[in-house]
Formats: C-alpha cells, structure tokens, sequence
C-alpha cells in the first residue's frame, strides 16, 4: 500500500494565510512531492483551534490509513494543536513558511509558532526515539522540497518494511552465525515476517519445472549478457533456479528472499544459483540476499523503496590501504544495470570446483565492473536495531578486480564525517558488521538517516584508525 500523508492547516483566526496564498500554494506543492513519490495525499480542510478539534482531525486521519502528519503553520498557532499532534502515535512533522513582507505589520508570525511548537513536542514525547522533523520555507523552495522529498523517502523505506515477508530458502548458510537473526526482534522492530522453505522445495520445483519455459526463459537471460563459457546445461539450471525462486515468491507474497546458495545446491543439482538472483534482480527488482542473510534482504527492501531499484549485495572484500581504495565485490548475484562500458557477462562461478580435476565449470554468476561514480553501501544490523551508511565513489582502475561483481571505492564518507580508508576499516570492525553490505549508485546517507531516526534504529557512526587498543570503540 502507497505511502499517505496528512497536511493540517493551523494558525489563530486571521485572513493572511488566504490573502498571501499559503493553504493554496502549499498544497499544491505537497500534492507534486507526493505524487513523485507514489505518495497518496489527504488534507484536513477546517483548522483545529484547540485539543478537542486537532483529535478529531487526527481520529479521521487514522480511520483513513494516513502515515505522517504534517502540521502547517500558515499564521501564529495554538499551542493545544500542536501538542495534541506531537502527542499522538503518528509520525508527524512541523512546518512554518517565511514571512511575504519584512517591514511593517508583521503578518504570519508563525516561525515563532514553529519554534513554540517544537519545544512543547519536547514536552510530551521521547523525540530520541520517536522524533518530530521540522520544516521552514516556502512552498516552492528547493531546499524545502528536498527535505520534504527526503522525509517521503525515508518514511516509503519504513513502510516498505511493515507487513513484509520475507522467505528464507535453506537456512542461513553454515558457520555464518554473524548472520543470524532474532526473528521476533525482527518483526517487533521493523514489521518484517519471516517464513522459512526447506531447500528441497526449491529444487523439487525446478526440477518439475517445463522444458519449453526454461528454454524460453534460457533466451531471455542469454540476450541479457553474454554467454561466456557456461555449459547449456548450466544455463538451463540458472533459468530453472530463477524461475522456481520467482514462482516461490509469488506464491507466498514475498516481498523478498534469502537464499542459502551453498552447500546444499552444489551437491543437488549441482550449480550456483548466482546468476539466477542476478536475472531476479535486473528483470524483477526483486530483493535477494545470498547465503541465508535475512538483513541482507531487509537492507535491499531499504534500497527498493529509496532508490527503486534492489542493490548489490557485496562484501568488503580488500582494502587497498597504500591506493585508499576499497574492493567491494561478491561471487554471487547482483543486477546488471550498474555495468560499466564492458557490460556483464554469463561466467562459471570462479571457486566452485577451483582446484579439482574438472575445475570452475559450473554454477552461473554475473560478471561485471561498476560504472565510476557516487555510490552509498549500507546494512541494517543488529536484529534491525542499527544502521550503518558510507558515502564514496566508484573509482576504476585496472586490473579492476577479482572476478564477480566489483568496483574500487574512494572517497569516504561515514554518518556525514569525512573517512579515510583506514577509518572505514576500523568502523566495520569496531562495530563487528556482518559482512554483506547493499550497494547502490549515488548518495542517499541523507535519507537512511532519517529512515533510522523515524524507525529508533542506532545510528552507526565513523570509529576513527587507531595505533592502539581502545576499549571505547566497541561501547
């Protein structure tokens, strides 16, 4: 369901808000931002002048599913109404616009209201843990619509979450107990379901699966990406593996997977299902995290309602502490659409049968460089109690990396300080991060901020490089 906010129009009795326009133009601009975020939009038509009528505009409110309340200071307002809104269970924001004269009689004096309001927020409610965001500007602003545009963002990613299910295919893949989850916390913290599959479910189905819609769906994949050295055989599994995944997922709701790729799938029926969270991902921006990591998917559902596209689940895999580069990469899935000029292609996965008599010979995986440019990664964490962000950009260089899915990151950012590589380092490890990270291209550490702020999460900042031990790095 569409994200719904509710605008309240408050100010003491009075004729400038109608005479400079402010209802009207802000609701126009409201309606815009809304509407360019697949946002729905209510407004409370009559002004609440004290508690009693602000909660029947908020009882309305709820009876129609409205997410976020924000609260216009068109003129000088009550202080019943605003603290009657910051009292409530809503999420809800404050806003005030600027003054249309400068001289003379003062006509809105709501910056004042603003102020007012906020403090009495403070008041009655836990703003560290259930914050109320604050706006100042005109309708028309860019830099207001960009904060409005951030709130919409992060409040979509929350509501993305809500009443998600997700399936767990095969558990979590052995000795990755960083991984594992309190599926209760889960739920209570973000509204995430999970329901697990055993792994036989999904090779049964691909095994049944038609010939002539695998074949099909064979064509597909190869006019995707080239085809380069994997077997028809192989090929056929890949589709067979994307199919019953993409079958497993609409049968339940699924609003995403986790899937134990290895070692079951490597002995039955022998493949890596690599390609086939890739294919998934590219064609339907479905959230896939490999090896059983329910955060993993819950992070891509984060980067899917922010972004609109699932991102690359990697790790950070070399750091390169001479260059100031970091080498993120994954063996396994990840969408094509990030490739940079060479494009993707269709390999056998590089260390499955590494070292045998027949070698890398099967298992599917996209093989691909990121194009260079801004990129955020991040994970929730901690049974979906914390978050951590970076900001950097892709840097090419050659050789570009090991096979898979890659790109050098530079440039570093952590919770908006500035990181060198050796910062960032210290970070993941201070704060013993699990090891999949979700990247996806440009910044958006403005909007996880705030999706964490909105949902009580831990805010993971920067742990700057030590030349010793410092017990204060893991408090």
């Amino acid at each position: 369901m569409s994200l719904k906010i509710g605008l309240i129009k408050a100010s003491l009795p009075s004729y400038f808000p109608e005479k400079h326009g402010i209802w009207a133009s802000a609701e126009r601009a409201l309606q815009a931002s809304c509407a360019s975020e697949g946002a729905n939009f209510v407004v409370a038509y009559e002004i609440p002048m004290n508690a009693r009528e602000t909660q029947a505009v908020l009882d309305q409110f709820a009876a129609q599913g409205v997410d976020f309340v924000l609260l216009l200071h068109g003129g000088f307002s009550m202080g019943d109404v605003a603290r009657t809104v910051a009292a409530s269970a809503f999420r809800c924001g404050f806003w005030s616009v600027p003054e249309p004269i400068r001289t003379d009689d003062i006509q809105l004096n709501n910056f004042v209201s603003l102020n007012m309001s906020m403090s009495i927020a403070r008041q009655v409610r836990d703003l560290s843990t259930r914050p109320v965001q604050w706006y100042h500007g005109s309708p028309d602003s860019p830099t207001l619509q960009a904060r409005l545009q951030t709130t919409l963002r992060a409040l979509k990613a929350i509501k993305a979450l809500d009443g998600a299910h997700i399936a767990v295919i095969g558990g979590l893949a052995m000795t990755f107990y960083n991984m594992e989850v309190s599926t209760s916390e889960l739920r209570s913290r973000l509204g995430v379901d999970v329901v697990h599959h055993d792994i036989h479910e999904l090779t049964g189905r691909m095994a049944a699966m038609d010939g002539a819609r695998v074949s099909a769906e064979v064509t597909k994949i190869a006019k995707a990406a080239r085809v380069d050295g994997v077997s028809d055989a192989q090929m056929a599994l890949t589709a067979q593996a994307a199919l019953a995944l993409s079958d497993m997922a609409q049968d339940g709701a699924y609003d995403g997977l986790a899937v134990s790729d290895w070692p079951a799938l490597q002995d039955l029926p022998g493949m890596h299902p690599g390609a086939a969270f890739s294919w998934l991902e590219e064609t339907q921006n479905l959230p896939i995290a490999s090896e059983g990591d329910i955060l993993g998917t819950v992070s891509q559902m984060v980067a899917k309602a922010i972004t609109g596209r699932v991102g690359y689940v990697l790790d950070m895999t070399e750091p390169d502490l001479d260059a100031g580069q970091l080498l993120m990469w994954h063996g396994g899935g990840g969408p094509l659409y990030l490739a940079n000029d060479q494009k993707a292609r269709w390999i056998n996965h590089p260390m499955i049968g590494r070292g045998t008599e027949d070698g890398p010979v099967y298992g599917a995986i996209s093989d691909l460089v990121f194009r260079d440019g801004p990129i955020t990664a991040f994970r929730v964490a901690r049974n979906g109690h914390a978050l951590f962000s970076m900001t950097g950009h892709v840097a090419g260089r050659d050789p570009s990396g090991f096979t898979g899915c890659r790109g050098w990151i530079e440039d570093f950012t952590i919770d908006g300080d500035t990181a060198c590589l050796e910062d960032v380092v210290s970070t993941v490890m201070a704060h013993g991060l699990e090891h999949h990270f979700i990247l996806v291209p440009d910044h958006h550490a403005n909007v996880l901020t705030e999706f964490a702020s909105w949902s009580g999460l831990d805010i993971l900042g920067r742990v700057p490089m030590r030349g010793h031990l410092d017990r204060r790095d893991f408090t």
